[in-house]
């Protein structure tokens, strides 16, 4: 028994709302790499916020270390 042109259509129908149903709740690709840029954007700022507070941190310990061998002070 071979399949006949029908059958493939309604094959085709079966499968294309199988996929529209399974699809219909993922973001479109304009939403999809608008969000992915509001995150790589975020992403970007927290990395260069941390490298500047990582440079005050070493610059405060580099000052609490000169102060504390001015007033002999022992560091833990």
């Amino acid at each position: 028994m071979s399949l006949t042109q029908k059958d493939f259509d309604e094959i085709e129908q079966v499968v294309e709302k199988v996929v529209n149903k399974k699809t219909s709740n993922l973001p479109t690709k304009d939403e999809f790499f608008g969000s992915m840029d509001k995150l790589v954007t975020e992403i970007k700022a927290s990395r260069e916020e941390q490298t500047i507070l990582s440079h005050r941190v070493s610059d405060h310990e580099d000052r609490i270390e000169k102060i504390e061998n001015k007033l002999q002070i022992p560091s833990n």
